[in-house]
């Protein structure tokens, strides 16, 4: 018999594959309204080359994106709970295609740590992408 402590855990991961699989299509089909809901307004991205940004600027890069196409693939390799708090680690690739139809493929690994909002619900707090051209990630 599972422990009301074991549901909750797997509850709430379910809800964070949730969260991922909802990221993914979003980011998929340029809905950037539904990315931002999906993140806490404290968040935080930390990339290669670059300094670590809020949502504001994930928002202008988002849109400085307008064109492109993306596909998305996800494999989440582990997920920590800890009362209100999780991490993820993932191993995730994205084909970008843009606007004249050439294609470049990333790779890498991410890390996440997310926070359970007051209403239940999970939202990414901080996310260290390690995404790299396709041939210098795994």
């Amino acid at each position: 018999m599972q422990t009301r402590q074991a549901k909750v855990i797997s509850s709430d991961e379910d809800a964070i594959r949730g969260l991922v699989d909802q990221w993914l299509t979003a980011s998929e089909q340029g809905d950037l309204p539904t990315m931002l809901n999906l993140l806490a307004d404290d968040v935080i991205f930390m990339v290669p080359n670059k300094g670590p940004f809020g949502k504001e600027e994930f928002s202008r890069s988002y849109e400085s994106m307008k064109g492109a196409k993306m596909k998305t693939a996800s494999d989440i390799q582990e997920i920590k709970i800890s009362g209100d708090w999780a991490w993820m680690r993932n191993f995730l690739r994205v084909t970008f295609t843009d606007a004249r139809g050439e294609s470049s493929k990333h790779s890498g690994y991410v890390l996440t740590i997310l926070n359970k909002r007051s209403d239940e619900t999970w939202v990414i707090a901080r996310d260290a992408n390690l995404l790299t051209p396709e041939g210098n990630s795994k």
